[in-house]
């Protein structure tokens, strides 16, 4: 694509505005793209698109909208390089991690193409005789998506893709991060085939997404993003009536006990922690180590983040691209000054990094002497820093990993299969890993979180599709009999 706008209707679109806002590259400054500031107008004319489209798309067989998912995932293998590497220039993250990116799209565009043969209800038996009872999943009408910067292929397709394959129609607004890769992510439907009106795209910042909430054509709302913007949109899209799923922060932990394989656990803390500069709501941000081998881990650890290559992500050698603004890099920053004046003591990084001056470069950044109940233990500071806390006992350490806000991703790394299964059995977490870093969820179950991460809902696997379907339950009486009908509608006026 060499011009990304708005797409209503299955057109290419301005704002009626007029008015558009540049995406800038984090690693560099420079201008990636001029793209549409839309208002409510846009909204307006997106929302009306995806309701008329939905009166032909709903009666379309089920298995002949997986057929388009189906071309959806071939086509985003032939242009995978493309979107990742401007993936890459548009929000930081290094080209390995772009890849999988898209490659996250691709598994469940033919995951979710798949559903189109299942979709999958049930029967029960019914109380009376020559009558058959069935649950079966509808679709809804319009949805609107409000994605992240830092998943802008991932996390709308776990959106998207059972929303549509549902018989939905859909109104995307991304993030004013991320407007090009949203818009080329979008192109490959078109291409796909998809009918026009199905699938809106409407780029803008704020006010773009509020005009979604708020639209009375808008039955359901799938939010990815921070706590506080989350709250809002839940608050106001729930006094409207609407449905809304909600996947917000985390303060993930990796407990590390004293009979773990430290070069296995090292390894994994050190992607999980830096591994898109920490800016991934499954990012170790936590670390909670048996103080019997916590010197001999952080040994290694300090090696490692101090070996660890920054720069643009584009150069296959970098390992750690740039924080996605200056507004992150300045809260980054703040969080240092908090950690500082609470006692920490900085093992390595704590600072900007001032050798690439033209991006927003932050240190990967180790902090210890944390305890329990610190603001850098409790608070998602959602960059490249590690808070490192001390303990004593397996007890101790998920007492101290359930103890936050949040409740997305834990891990813990032991040899002992017993300790592994009371882990698995007491952490209240969404996510559970063992021996493993704290990212990497597969598409085939459930993502997402308890307490403040979220509100109960869950994306991907099949269970994906209960944010976007209503149970439908029917039953038929194929007695022929009216008796028999009296009959029913003589008990059930009794049990009422």
């Amino acid at each position: 694509m060499t011009e990304f706008l708005n797409y209503i209707n299955g057109a290419w679109v301005q704002a009626k505005s007029g008015k558009t806002f540049a995406s800038k590259n984090p690693a560099t400054g420079e201008i990636v793209a001029e793209v549409p500031l839309s208002g409510r107008e846009d909204i307006e004319a997106a929302v009306e698109a995806a309701k008329n489209a939905y009166k032909a798309w709903r009666l379309t067989p089920a298995p002949r909208r997986g057929e388009i998912l189906f071309r959806v995932a071939e086509l985003l293998k032939e242009h995978k390089e493309d979107i990742a590497r401007l993936m890459t220039q548009e929000m930081g993250k290094i080209l390995i991690e772009t890849r999988g990116d898209v490659q996250e799209a691709i598994d469940m565009a033919y995951y979710m193409g798949g559903e189109g043969r299942r979709l999958l209800g049930y029967t029960a038996p019914v109380e009376m005789p020559n009558k058959f009872g069935m649950a079966i999943r509808d679709s809804v009408g319009v949805v609107g998506l409000i994605t992240p910067w830092n998943f802008p292929v991932a996390v709308p397709s776990w959106k998207m893709l059972p929303a549509l394959i549902a018989g939905n129609c859909v109104v995307f607004k991304p993030s004013e991060d991320t407007p090009a890769v949203a818009a080329a992510f979008v192109k490959v439907f078109e291409l796909a085939g998809l009918p026009a009106g199905v699938l809106n795209l409407v780029l803008g910042a704020g006010e773009t997404g509020d005009a979604l909430v708020s639209h009375p054509h808008v039955r359901i709302i799938s939010f990815t993003g921070s706590t506080d913007t989350g709250l809002k949109i839940y608050t106001k899209a729930a006094s409207l009536g609407k449905k809304v799923t909600l996947e917000m922060g985390g303060k993930n932990a990796i407990i590390v006990m004293d009979d773990a394989n430290l070069d296995l656990a090292a390894d994994a803390i050190t992607w999980s922690a830096f591994g898109t500069t920490g800016q991934r709501c499954t990012a170790t941000s936590r670390l909670i180590v048996h103080k019997a081998i916590k010197p001999r881990l952080i040994e290694r650890l300090v090696e490692k983040a101090k070996t660890l290559r920054l720069g643009n992500g584009l150069e296959e050698q970098v390992n750690m691209g740039p924080l996605v603004n200056q507004k992150a890099l300045d809260k980054v920053a703040s969080y240092l000054q908090v950690a500082r004046a609470e006692g920490a003591q900085v093992l390595a990084g704590g600072s900007r990094y001032d050798e690439l001056p033209n991006g927003y470069f932050f240190q990967p950044t180790l902090l210890d002497g944390i305890k329990a109940g610190m603001r850098v233990e409790q608070e998602e500071i959602f960059g490249p820093v590690l808070s490192i806390v001390e303990i004593g006992s397996l007890d101790e350490a998920i007492e101290v990993n359930n103890n936050t806000a949040y409740g997305l991703s834990s891990s813990i790394f032991t040899e002992n299969v017993n300790a592994a299964f009371q882990a698995i059995r007491d952490i209240t977490t969404g996510i559970v890993y063992i021996n493993h870093g704290t990212t990497g969820a597969e598409i085939q179950f459930p993502f997402g979180g308890t307490r403040g991460t979220g509100n109960g809902m869950r994306e991907a696997g099949q269970v994906g599709l209960d944010s976007f379907t209503e149970w439908k339950s029917v039953y038929v009486d194929f007695s022929g009999r009216l008796q028999r009908a009296q009959i029913d509608t003589e008990r059930i006026l009794g049990e009422g």
